[in-house]
């Protein structure tokens, strides 16, 4: 069943060593945040720091994004689901097999996380996609694989806060929008291409906003989680 919450914020670990991590994970409260680990985090602790975050309450995001045969898939979501996560993902450019062999994975664990998929990664445009060969335009190309997921038996999809006003209307009110790239007004870019605010990606339909550098590199990450707990809620 998917839940009902008022902790929608997402931060992301983007750490190189457990030390570091754990330092900064100190100035966080479970109450306004979950938090996400992603590859280099992952490959730097491995499943001893999720241990360590259930610990202090946190639920934990695993953003390894797997993409591959789907007899593999499928046993590295029934592994990855054994390590008590709150949400896993795999690209949905895998293709119908591949995403249901995942979610078969997910459900041989019986407390199994949500599974979401990732349709077209935020640092990508148009030109980007016309690079790699695909001819569809970025909204069409982002709403099949949408389409795809949803038929294929997952919670939800990963997707730009941007693409939220065509996306929503084409699904039910259960499907899960997740959102990175979500940057504080006066905050740079840098390597998303397609960003928004968090008041404004809640606004647009988001469910959870992944959120790195806005907090991470705050000089009050505390302060700013807080700000944007309130401000979202």
């Amino acid at each position: 069943m998917i839940e009902k919450e008022t902790n929608k914020v997402i931060v992301a670990l983007d750490y190189a060593n457990i030390k570091n991590a754990k330092d900064f994970v100190s100035k966080l409260n479970p109450k306004y945040c979950h938090v996400k680990i992603g590859k280099e985090l992952f490959i730097a602790t491995g499943p001893a720091f999720i241990e360590y975050l259930h610990t202090k309450q946190f639920k934990v995001f695993l953003d390894l994004k797997f993409y591959d045969i789907p007899t593999t898939v499928r046993k590295a979501c029934e592994v990855a689901s054994q390590l008590g996560i709150w949400m896993l993902n795999v690209h949905a450019s895998g293709g119908g097999a591949m995403l249901e062999a995942a979610l078969e994975g997910v459900n041989k664990v019986k407390e199994k996380p949500l599974l979401i998929a990732v349709t077209v990664l935020t640092s990508m445009n148009q030109e980007t996609l016309n690079e790699i060969g695909v001819s569809r335009h970025l909204e069409d190309q982002e709403l099949h694989l949408a389409k795809l997921t949803e038929k294929s038996g997952l919670n939800g999809i990963v997707c730009s806060a941007k693409d939220l006003s065509f996306l929503k209307t084409h699904f039910h009110n259960s499907f899960l929008f997740i959102t990175p790239g979500i940057r504080m007004a006066n905050d740079l870019p840098n390597d998303q291409i397609r960003t928004m605010t968090p008041i404004d990606a809640i606004k647009a339909g988001s469910n959870y906003l992944v959120i790195g550098r806005s907090i991470t590199q705050s000089k009050n990450p505390t302060e700013t989680l807080e700000k944007i707990y309130l401000e979202i809620n």
